[in-house]
């Protein structure tokens, strides 16, 4: 396997495993005022979260920045708490043509989200000749996984809100309030404390 591949797969398993939920759930209390025929706000969404996320973990790879760990595992819950809520309070998308508050949230929370993985890859990298191909591949490979992840959100809401029937505000505060609780349950679980 070449380096390019490898590192793909680590962004790709990054978002996708299990026991990292915390980017699946950020990424679910972002996306649940969203419906399938959004998918082009959602893109870009997601887009914004992998700029944000992108640039703290290549600032922290190539150590010009440098943040207590335990201070980032306890912001990165944070930060889908405050998300969640958000969604909680307002559980419709903004309507208009203006940058929606959830654009600028997965922009800048991606920051804080970036900095959590740049410790183990980091290591990862190791003595690689040069991290740039590495850095764009796992990168790349985190934003697919983050639109698997929107993707099977989004026909999972079309079920239940367009064949189902369920409310579609409902459906978005159910999602919220189950990320908004983990999240609380996660802050609570912080080394931080």
């Amino acid at each position: 396997m070449n380096s390019f591949e490898l590192y793909f797969r680590l962004g790709l398993q990054h978002i996708l495993d299990i026991h990292g939920y915390d980017h699946i759930l950020f990424v679910l209390a972002l996306c649940a005022v969203f419906i399938p025929r959004d998918w082009r706000k959602v893109v870009i969404l997601v887009t914004a979260f992998t700029i944000g996320h992108s640039l703290t973990l290549a600032l922290a790879t190539f150590r010009l920045i440098n943040v207590n760990s335990d201070l980032i595992e306890f912001l990165i819950p944070v930060t889908i708490a405050i998300t969640a809520f958000i969604t909680i309070l307002r559980p419709k998308p903004a309507s208009g043509k203006g940058l929606s508050i959830n654009y600028i949230f997965a922009l800048f929370f991606g920051l804080i989200h970036g900095l959590g993985f740049s410790i183990y890859l980091r290591s990862l990298l190791g003595k690689e000749a040069s991290i740039w191909q590495p850095l764009l591949a796992f990168n790349l490979g985190l934003e697919i996984g983050q639109l698997v992840i929107v993707g099977l959100f989004l026909l999972t809401t079309s079920i239940l809100v367009g064949l189902a029937g369920v409310s579609r505000k409902e459906w978005t505060l159910v999602v919220a309030s189950m990320v908004f609780g983990v999240a609380l349950m996660l802050m609570l679980e912080a080394k931080f404390w």
